[in-house]
């Protein structure tokens, strides 16, 4: 068994990490990305997003603060102006966690359950190994089955599946 050192979120914010690690009252946590499927889809919304609507802002791993003790870096996330400050204190627009493989679908559900507790309105899961695509609201993950994906409220902003599972076959 481990032992933990916990850290201020003074001492976290003014820190580098390499990787990138969230932070979760005290302690530093790590994160599963860098396979080839989830930098492909990473990207693959980044680009989507930032062409059709350039009036946006999508952005990788956004350090966000979701309470006061807690920080995470999702993915994606799409923000309508830009933040006034270094890391992100009040609720984007859109969050997107993209899974990797050894994702555990308890800890997923934490993370959406603090981006919704924020006051994030949209909320996507993308699974590029199932090619899936989901939306979470009030505790509820749904699978979305029809060939787009649309934010709800304004602005609308909408993926086809083909957007984003661009190149993966």
């Amino acid at each position: 068994m481990g032992v933990e050192t916990l850290i201020s979120v003074e001492e976290y914010l003014s820190t580098s990490y390499d990787p990138d690690v969230e932070y979760v009252d005290g302690v530093l946590v790590e994160r599963n990305v860098g396979d080839w499927l989830h930098s492909l889809v990473q990207r693959n919304l980044i680009v989507s997003l930032s062409r059709k609507y350039p009036e946006i802002f999508a952005v990788p791993e956004l350090r966000s603060q979701t309470r006061a003790t807690r920080f995470r870096l999702p993915d994606v996330c799409v923000l309508l102006v830009r933040p006034r400050t270094k890391y992100l204190v009040d609720a984007a627009f859109l969050a997107i966690e993209v899974l990797s493989e050894d994702d555990r679908m308890t800890k997923t559900m934490e993370r959406l359950e603090e981006f919704d507790r924020k006051g994030v309105p949209n909320i996507w899961v993308i699974d590029p190994r199932l090619l899936t695509v989901s939306i979470y609201s009030n505790g509820v993950l749904n699978e979305i089955r029809g060939a787009r994906i649309a934010t709800a409220g304004d602005p609308c902003l909408e993926l086809t599946r083909d957007e984003i599972f661009r190149d993966l076959a």
